[in-house]
């Protein structure tokens, strides 16, 4: 068996090989296969002699790298070979520091910075593409994303208030970042596919971003377009079933032990949705463009009103349980989740990580919830939209209430 020594170097020369490949490739002047691989070796040699001769060997192997960079550079100007780019030298002197890293550790860092590397020189194209996509209100809900993460969650105080002892200012504002989290993405992707997007993406992206604004941008449609209501079913119901997904996620997220408990009820149900879509598709669809125009999700705006709209949640739930007992939190669970999932499946997740309320009653009153958003959307459904949409929707939200109400009493 390779000792730790031989095994060390082993990696760090694969990962030199890794990041090499592309740029061989790419017939890179500067440095190519055989350099990235002597680089990476050379960082991991460095870092094993450091361990008896000291850390400033590391230093020192990484200004030689870094002079050999600004050599081979010079000798290229003078060829004639200029490449206003730093992209490679900076490259090189990754690939060194991450060869000492696979030494000095934690290994797992240096394989995934490696495999980074390695993936961001080969996808230089279409990052550069993206980019050129981005519009400035995409760029606007990056950045807006970062003031709502690195900015306000850091400078929030970390202790419980109230007569309940369940709002944590810094706990509360985690959930929006989250929430904020999980919409950026919906609506990156949405940016990227929505228009392109054939029916079943559409359902999966329009439940990300939203269901409840997929389910009444699609009713509205189909009043004016009887003949996409049936691909608006298929959207519709499928949007509708991401519901799951986005719940396991919340819970997994802020509660990972009360997971295994929810996670078989929730998934019967999200299969319950899959084969109803599959039902639905095989019926006879055709594809859609989608009317949905998704806002930016990380607004501060709309950012401090989920804030608070999951702190009434929170601190609603608690009260519920201490005045009222069972019924009055499954009657608070069922008028916060007309409109809105995600505030009462984290604040359950929160007082069942606190022991406050029970894992097998926090499931059901998410479950509840889900219920009584599933009537709200046919609402939406049978107001807005054409009958053609409705009726099947009916039908299929009627299987959905009755399976949950099933799960609900006869789940052990």
């Amino acid at each position: 068996m390779l000792s730790t020594t031989f095994m060390d170097l082993l990696i760090a020369l694969g990962i030199g090989l890794l990041v090499g490949l592309q740029k061989e490739r790419v017939a890179s002047p500067l440095a190519g296969l055989r350099t990235f691989a002597l680089v990476s070796v050379f960082g991991a040699v460095a870092a094993l002699i450091g361990r008896s001769a000291g850390p400033w060997l590391i230093v020192a192997g990484l200004v030689a790298i870094t002079t050999l960079t600004v050599m081979g550079n010079l000798m290229s100007m003078k060829k004639g070979d200029i490449d206003p780019g730093q992209t490679t030298e900076v490259a090189i002197v990754l690939t060194y520091l991450i060869g000492a890293l696979v030494v000095i550790g934690p290994l797992e860092a240096a394989i995934v910075l490696g495999a980074t590397l390695a993936m961001l020189l080969h996808l230089r194209d279409e990052l550069k593409g993206w980019v050129a996509r981005l519009s400035d209100r995409d760029v606007r809900a990056m950045m807006q994303f970062v003031v709502v993460s690195l900015i306000v969650l850091p400078i929030l105080p970390n202790r419980p208030y109230g007569p309940y002892a369940v709002l944590n200012p810094r706990e509360i504002w985690w959930t929006v970042v989250l929430i904020v989290g999980i919409n950026l993405v919906g609506y990156g992707a949405f940016r990227m596919m929505g228009a392109r997007a054939g029916t079943v993406l559409l359902g999966m992206l329009g439940g990300i971003v939203s269901s409840t604004a997929t389910t009444m941008s699609y009713s509205r449609l189909t009043k004016t377009n009887e003949s996409a209501s049936r691909p608006a079913v298929v959207i519709v119901w499928i949007a509708s079933g991401m519901v799951f997904v986005r719940v396991l996620v919340e819970i997994g997220a802020v509660a990972p032990s009360f997971l295994p408990v929810a996670a078989g009820p929730l998934a019967i149900m999200l299969l319950l949705f899959t084969v109803g879509a599959r039902i639905v598709w095989r019926a006879g669809t055709s594809p859609t463009e989608s009317p949905l125009q998704p806002t930016n999700p990380s607004e501060l705006r709309p950012a401090v009103l989920f804030a608070a709209l999951y702190a009434v949640v929170l601190f609603a739930v608690a009260a519920a349980q201490d005045l009222l007992g069972g019924p009055g939190l499954f009657a608070a669970a069922a008028i916060s989740g007309l409109t809105d999932i995600d505030a009462i499946t984290l604040s359950t997740s929160q007082l069942v990580s606190r022991q406050l309320v029970d894992a097998d009653t926090g499931w059901r009153l998410i479950l509840v919830a889900t219920m009584s958003n599933m009537v709200f959307k046919f609402g939406l459904v049978a107001i807005l939209g054409s009958r053609t949409l409705a009726k099947p929707l009916a039908t299929l939200f009627t299987v959905g209430i009755t399976v949950g109400a099933a799960l609900i009493v006869f789940w052990p």
